[in-house]
């Protein structure tokens, strides 16, 4: 909160209308705005006023320190419109350079409001903080890397020409030297002749000259493989964090997708070692150690430029078709002539242990399996995209205890041979995707989600395929509910700290803990593997339920915090036992997936009050009647918790009446009704009523109930909930319909 409020009032109160309107401060990256805001932190604000000039020079230095740090923040983005952006404002601060003191005491003023604004505001729930790539920081092949190199080879070329300069020199005076010392013998002349002595020195001169050029530019060589070797090791480090975030992405965390700047950067260091190898060729004479040092760096790079870019689910059944794309990132450089195709093929966990051996036995076989490395001239891409791939059969593992076949973990390889532009020999390449788990039938889906779940949210870079501990913190598994549930149900409102809480204990099953669950260890087994008390299912598909009902129908209820969501039994009494009647709340339900119901405050028969449960809304049950309008059918709830009028804040959400129907048709609508307003909601039998208001001869229009699952079983006073058809005919005393004629329309 403190960068961002430290950012947008900066920007705002240091740049003009139009930077404003084109580049608005939460457009910033998170690093630029997490390093300002603790730069200007760590400052002295609170000395500054108006009236002590004598502190002139300090804010005068502060003033210079920012708009320095912003022009290197510049200068070292490798984003052309963040560049822009930082250069605009450090440009517009220069403007205020007479004024060092009031910058200073505006500075003061934003803070003073900052942390006045964070000790009055209630504290909301603060996002999950994201599991970064280990060293990330370091891992970014820079544009200055990638200059300073390019600039260091530049220095061997100019070395190798001048070094070339002067041996042309050198053997031009020395040819001068041999055709005067010929002349001087010739008329018997003394080998101490001035004009030859002067020649001799110079041509001394050039071979030392030659020589210390000769020295630099070898050790200029080594420097530029010594800086080549660290620019690619960050490059490679950084092509591992991609796939990395790619892989954290399953969960929701934020993930960039664009590998345009790792292939210019790849592009560029593959140029550069060409260069290098032909700088060595120029030389004359073998540089082992060098050219072994290049020849290795070529080969990895070569090899570490295939990327999945597209990943195959993570979940596929056997006999469907599912397409992913493979990206080569040195694609413009391949060799033309014959094309480059690319094969997958399905591997278990064993053999993606072993890559660099040989495959072992086929554990599956796939269709359509084969593709051709294609490149995009448009894009500038090179890729190969498996369109309608599908897994025919698939050979397990012996299962080791209690393991199921949706926790066994697959993996496609995809690999090829290719031949680079400048290269004698081809290189064979290979990359695999991310885990993958194949069901049979679609009732191993949600199981098999938890499987990936559990290895996208706790697995570490750099491990061992396709390892994940058994037990994790609570808090680990905290952030991964509520990154998941945040990107699925795609809204910016995050799970709380109730809601937190009743989910420790519901999977530890201790509803009356209520200490911090932070560092208390769950289990793979207490995710998904055990059903949970008195229950016929897990945590994991009982949450799941959850975020499918709201994904497809409580998407904006959420949102807007009109939902509490998560809430336990002695929690919910808590804060509606001194409600006044009629006051409600929504909550998912705890004993049915994907559920949710109504809990509110009703008056008991000796006057005094209960809490009451409205029989869990399924997606089933929002399909026929929305939300909305189901909260506009129950009279007994009035005023959402704490205190808001249910028509003031669901009204958006309740539909328009239908039109009449043409050709005469009676018009009927859906209601809700709960209680004991209508009969028992499990039963399809047609309730036959007389309709209120109309003539007793009248055929009564039929009342059909709509099932909707079991009652809350661990929560009083559960009120069932049924589904009206409604004749929507005026009740006029002057209306006379004959028996007949309404049964003849209703046949039509």
């Amino acid at each position: 909160m403190a960068q961002w409020i430290h950012m947008s009032q900066m920007i705002q109160r240091l740049s003009d209308d139009t930077v404003n309107n084109l580049y608005p401060p939460t457009a910033f990256p998170i690093e630029v705005r997490h390093f300002l805001a603790e730069w200007i932190e760590s400052q002295r604000w609170d000395d500054f006023a108006l009236d002590k000039m004598e502190l002139e020079s300090q804010a005068q230095a502060l003033l210079d320190q920012t708009i320095s740090m912003l022009q290197s923040l510049s200068q070292q983005n490798a984003n052309v419109v963040d560049r822009m952006k930082l250069m605009q404002i450090s440009r517009n601060m220069t403007m205020i350079n007479q004024q060092p003191v009031r910058f200073a005491v505006m500075v003061k003023e934003i803070l003073a409001k900052e942390r006045a604004l964070l000790g009055t505001r209630p504290q909301k729930p603060s996002p999950p903080q994201y599991q970064q790539y280990p060293n990330r920081e370091t891992s970014f092949p820079s544009m200055q890397d990638v200059d300073h190199l390019v600039l260091k080879v530049l220095e061997v070329q100019d070395a190798r020409q001048k070094m070339h300069a002067l041996q042309e020199e050198l053997n031009w005076e020395r040819q001068n030297c041999e055709g005067l010392q010929g002349q001087i013998q010739q008329n018997g002349l003394g080998p101490t002749n001035p004009e030859i002595q002067k020649l001799q020195n110079h041509i001394q001169q050039l071979e030392y000259n030659v020589k210390a050029l000769a020295t630099k530019r070898f050790q200029l060589l080594k420097e530029c493989v010594d800086c080549l070797d660290q620019c690619q090791t960050r490059l490679i480090s950084r092509l591992k964090a991609w796939r990395w975030e790619q892989h954290k992405a399953t969960i929701g965390h934020p993930f960039d997708e664009n590998l345009n700047p790792l292939q210019t950067w790849c592009e560029q260091l593959l140029g550069v070692n060409g260069k290098l190898r032909q700088e060595l060729v120029l030389i004359g004479e073998p540089i082992p150690e060098l050219q072994e040092r290049l020849g290795k760096l070529l080969q990895i790079l070569i090899q570490s430029s295939l990327m999945v870019e597209k990943q195959p689910p993570q979940v596929i059944k056997t006999q469907s078709k599912f397409c992913t794309t493979v990206r080569y990132l040195l694609g413009e450089k391949v060799a033309s002539g014959k094309p480059v195709v690319l094969k997958a093929q399905i591997i278990n966990e064993m053999q993606a242990r072993n890559l660099g051996s040989v495959p072992g036995d086929n554990v599956g076989e796939l269709i359509n399996n084969t593709a051709i490395l294609e490149h995009n001239a448009v894009s500038k891409s090179t890729c190969a995209t498996f369109r309608n791939m599908s897994i025919k059969k698939i050979k397990r593992a012996d299962r080791r205890g209690s393991e199921s076949v949706t926790e066994e973990k697959f993996a496609l390889l995809f690999s090829t041979e290719i031949t680079i532009t400048g290269c004698d020999t081809p290189y064979r390449i290979q990359m695999i995707s991310l885990p993958v788990v194949v069901i049979v039938h679609g009732s191993q889906d949600n199981n098999a989600l938890a499987t990936i779940i559990w290895d996208c949210a706790f697995s570490e870079s750099d491990r061992v395929p396709f390892m994940v501990p058994e037990r994790v913190p609570w808090r680990m598994m905290y952030s991964t509910l509520n990154s998941k549930f945040t990107s699925e149900v795609q809204t910016n409102h995050n799970l709380d700290h109730y809601n937190q809480h009743f989910l420790a204990q519901k999977i530890f099953d201790k509803p009356d803990f209520a200490d911090d669950f932070s560092n208390i260890l769950v289990s793979w087994g207490q995710f998904n593997k055990e059903v949970l008390p008195g229950r016929t299912f897990t945590f994991w598909q009982w949450f799941e339920g959850v975020m499918e009902l709201s994904k497809k129908h409580l998407k904006t209820y959420w949102s807007e915090g009109l939902i509490f969501g998560f809430i336990g039994k002695q929690h919910l009494h808590l804060i509606l036992k001194d409600r006044p009647n009629g006051t409600f709340l929504l909550r998912f339900s705890d004993s049915e997936i994907g559920g949710i119901t109504i809990a509110y405050v009703s008056a008991t028969e000796n006057g005094g009050q209960k809490i009451q449960n409205i029989q869990p809304f399924t997606k089933r049950d929002l399909d026929i009647r929305n939300l909305g309008d189901r909260i506009r059918d129950i009279n007994d709830i009035t005023y959402l918790y704490p205190a808001f009028p249910k028509d003031e804040v669901f009204k958006r959400f309740y539909s328009e009446p239908r039109a009449s129907p043409p050709g005469g048709y009676i018009p009927v609508s859906l209601q809700t009704r709960v209680g004991t307003e209508g009969s028992s909601a499990n039963s399809l039998t047609p309730c036959m009523t007389p309709i209120a208001g109309s003539p007793s001869n009248i055929y009564p229009v039929p009342q059909f109930q709509q099932p909707l699952g079991q009652p809350e079983q661990e929560m009083e006073g559960v009120t069932s909930v049924e589904f009206t058809d409604f004749n929507e005919l005026p009740a006029s005393s002057h209306m006379e319909l004959e028996l007949d004629r309404l049964l003849q329309n209703l046949q039509e």
